[in-house]
């Protein structure tokens, strides 16, 4: 039966139900009745309406005795199928809803009794209605698996039910949500809305519902492998404990090695106490991996091991000489390292710092002093170092933790005595991660490295023994306070005749003997290298040098193998390999230029000549000044100026005031020391100003005080062998740098001529053409 074979009447009683169970047309509910003014109700139903009675939903289900302004408007007619009483008094009613209504007024004040009015919907079947359907379907079939709360055979009223209303309803009556959303389900009317509220309803349930289960299977999983992993843990005890009590073979193997092995008292102490924790803890936990790597780290370390020193002078002294020609003054050093080293072995080890333009030497240096004393060599580049922990190590409580490098490469030499090369120490750079310079302060202080520790082992380390050799290019890069740990060992350029000797002793042959020619298949003539080192090289080193003569070596090579016996390297056949010359005289002034003075300058590539060009224009007195110009070198030029206008005197003042002066400087400056251009850039603004030519055969250097003296400068050995190289044969010098002149090489002294000066007024004196006109 349904509401069309029943005749509802226009006045209810009703019940105001206080569950979360919303009674829908076309369901079948159980619900409890005890209150009064629901048994008043329930009672007048069956005497006076045939059985029919009007359910409607409280809004608030806590309050026990409600009005009808506590009650939702909509609600659903039905029909008493039973009653039965229970032994506490309540009565157990089972209704078939009907027909959706909504009460209009309250005809009754001592139990609930509303004047209603019937809800209708009109609707056609479309295929939206029956997609929806069968999406509600789909969708509930899912919640029914995931939910586990309803029986499967719930789908099946949905399963043969075609009416879109019907299924609507019944779809409604199971599906989750709460009071206030299975009430709005009820209130809508139309059947194709009602079912997306459904789908929506149950496709979030659905979705939170996959989530669970997902989650509720991972822990599944790890407990099983968890009690998998006990279970054969315990299983392998059991099994060991049987076969005698076998201790584990790893924990035992560690245990004999702290034991026997000859370390110091507290790294057996921190050994013993890891190898505690260890085991204790599961073999297969993270922690446990941690501790093993630990462990091997400070039971591989050279805590006592060292390398046998040779102290024999002569054999370091053959060394020295067989694979470094020149370097006078740092073979001395290291012959009287070894020297003092031979009288007294308490003696700390030194930290020397070679510093030099690249190709000089520097590292190859450090390794044959490493060949000369006898023990292991070791090098580790700073360059573009960052981060503080390469050199103290990360803490242990970091992932992927490891000792910093030093550390590292002491295991590698099994010694606690190498010769370790830090190379580029002046190229280390500071970032978030700190400042690993100021982390080598404590490595290369010789007061503080007996007790170096190591982030990562939280042991101290014993670095004293250690040779520590530096490399450098520049001086000013490197922190004041790390420089005051290190002995200073300058690497000065190459004259040409050195590179002659080093090219022909040296590089040559080794080129041959790496690629297994015999030295009568290519023969250098002389002149064939003097050729290479003035026309296609110009540098402090030797670097360029040997990749040419090997790029000549190999088309030799491939002479060779295409028929000829031997090739021989003449200027004509170097001309032929490499192609036209490189170096151009374009640093040289052709002839005499006004505002135009040759200068001196020092880079950490070595030295190089630089010009410094002034011209004047109409304007009001400003400087301008261009080429890269470091600080010192701007400071020098607004000296400069000062001066130039003190020494052109009162006459030049209009020259001054109506013109602009452009100072500009091609090769630019090295932004710490500068170029020590000062007295050039004097030469240059006076011969601009007074139109007076500057000689082009003459190169000078040294810094100017307001008063016209002139300063001492830097890098006088490397300045003076660029000029050399440019064939300039007269230099202008600061007084107070004439004891440097006696490390210039004899072949350079003989062909150049050196003015010493003390002011200003001499190098203009010797550096301008004065014919017809005032100096």
């Amino acid at each position: 039966m349904n509401e069309e074979e029943i005749e509802i009447p226009d006045i209810l009683p009703a019940i105001a139900m206080r569950s979360n169970v919303v009674v829908y047309p076309n369901t079948v509910v159980p619900f409890y009745v005890g209150r009064e003014k629901s048994l008043y109700a329930l009672e007048d139903s069956m005497e006076n309406y045939k059985q029919l009675i009007f359910l409607v939903n409280q809004k608030d289900t806590k309050i026990e005795d409600p009005t009808k302004d506590d009650l939702f408007k909509v609600g659903t007619v039905a029909r008493i199928m039973q009653i039965g009483k229970l032994p506490d008094g309540t009565f157990k009613v089972l209704v078939e809803g009907l027909s959706r209504a909504k009460w209009v007024k309250l005809v009754e004040e001592k139990y609930f009794k509303f004047e209603i009015e019937l809800l209708k919907s009109k609707y056609r079947k479309t295929k939206k209605l029956i997609a929806l359907m069968r999406a509600v379907r789909d969708e509930m079939q899912k919640y029914i698996q995931y939910s586990r709360k309803l029986p499967t055979d719930a789908l099946m009223f949905l399963e043969d039910m075609e009416d879109p209303d019907i299924f609507a309803d019944l779809a409604a009556s199971i599906c989750p949500g709460s009071l206030e959303e299975k009430q709005e389900l009820l209130e809508i009317l139309h059947p194709g809305k009602r079912l997306e509220k459904i789908l929506e309803l149950l496709s979030k349930e659905t979705e939170l519902l996959e989530i669970e289960h997902q989650l509720d299977q991972k822990v599944k999983q790890r407990i099983e492998k968890s009690q998998k992993e006990y279970f054969l843990r315990e299983k392998l005890r059991v099994i060991r404990e049987e076969l005698g009590g076998e201790e584990d073979a790893e924990i035992k193997e560690i245990e004999e090695k702290i034991e026997k092995g000859d370390y110091p008292d507290f790294v057996k102490e921190k050994a013993r106490f890891e190898l505690n924790r260890l085991e204790k803890m599961s073999p297969y936990s993270p922690e446990a991996n941690v501790i093993r790597n630990y462990l091997d780290w400070i039971l591989n370390l050279p805590w006592k091991e060292k390398s046998e020193e040779n102290l024999d002078l002569k054999n370091a002294r053959e060394i020295l000489e067989k694979y470094h020609y020149g370097l006078k003054e740092p073979k001395q050093r290291i012959l009287e390292f070894l020297a003092t080293r031979k009288v007294s072995k308490s003696m700390k080890a030194p930290i020397i710092c070679f510093v030099g333009p690249p190709g000089v030497g520097k590292t190859s240096l450090g390794r044959s002093i490493a060949e000369a004393l006898g023990r292991k060599f070791l090098r580790m580049s700073l360059g573009g170092l960052r981060d503080e922990a390469e050199i103290r190590g990360h803490r242990r409580t970091y992932v992927g933790a490891l000792p910093g490098r030093i550390i590292q490469l002491i295991r590698k030499a099994g010694v606690k005595n190498p010769v370790l090369l830090l190379d580029e120490i002046d190229k280390m750079g500071i970032s978030f991660q700190g400042d690993p310079a100021s982390a080598l302060l404590e490595v290369l202080d010789p007061e503080q490295n007996k007790d170096f520790v190591d982030h990562y082992l939280e042991l101290p380390f014993d670095l004293s023994e250690v040779l520590f050799i530096t490399t450098a290019n520049t001086l000013y890069n490197i922190p004041d306070a790390l420089r005051d740990r290190m002995e200073i060992i300058e690497i000065p350029s190459y004259t040409n005749t050195e590179k002659y000797y080093i090219a022909k002793e040296y590089i040559i042959p080794k080129a041959l003997e790496e690629i297994d020619i015999k030295k009568s298949q290519i023969i250098f003539k002389n002149e064939a290298i003097n050729h290479i080192i003035s026309d296609y090289t110009l540098e402090p080193g030797v670097r360029e040098l040997e990749r040419k003569i090997r790029a000549i070596i190999r088309k030799a090579v491939l002479e060779i193998v295409e028929g000829k016996n031997k090739v021989i390297i003449t200027e004509k056949r170097v001309r032929k390999f490499l192609g036209a010359p490189k170096i151009l005289e374009e640093n040289k002034l052709e002839e005499p230029t006004i505002g135009v003075s040759t200068g001196l300058a020092w880079t950490a590539y070595g030295g190089t000549t630089l010009f410094i060009e002034s011209t004047l224009f109409p304007g009001k007195g400003n400087l301008i000044l261009t080429g890269k110009l470091g600080d010192v070198m701007k400071e020098s030029a607004q000296i400069a100026l000062s001066l130039t206008k003190k020494i052109c005197g009162k006459d030049c003042m209009d020259i001054f005031e109506k013109n602009d002066i452009h100072i500009h400087v091609p090769e630019g400056a090295v932004p710490k020391d500068g170029p020590s251009a000062g007295v050039t850039i004097v030469t240059s603004l006076v011969s601009a100003v007074k139109k007076i030519p500057v000689r082009n055969d003459i190169a000078m250097t040294g810094e100017i005080t307001l008063r016209g003296r002139v300063l001492p400068v830097g890098g006088i050995k490397e300045k003076v062998l660029a000029a050399y190289r440019k064939g300039i044969k007269k230099i202008i010098l600061p007084y107070q740098n004439r004891f440097d002149i006696e490390k210039i090489p004899e072949e350079v002294k003989s062909d150049i001529k050196f003015m010493l000066v003390k002011e200003i007024d001499e190098v203009l004196k010797e550096a301008l053409i004065c014919e017809n006109k005032e100096c």
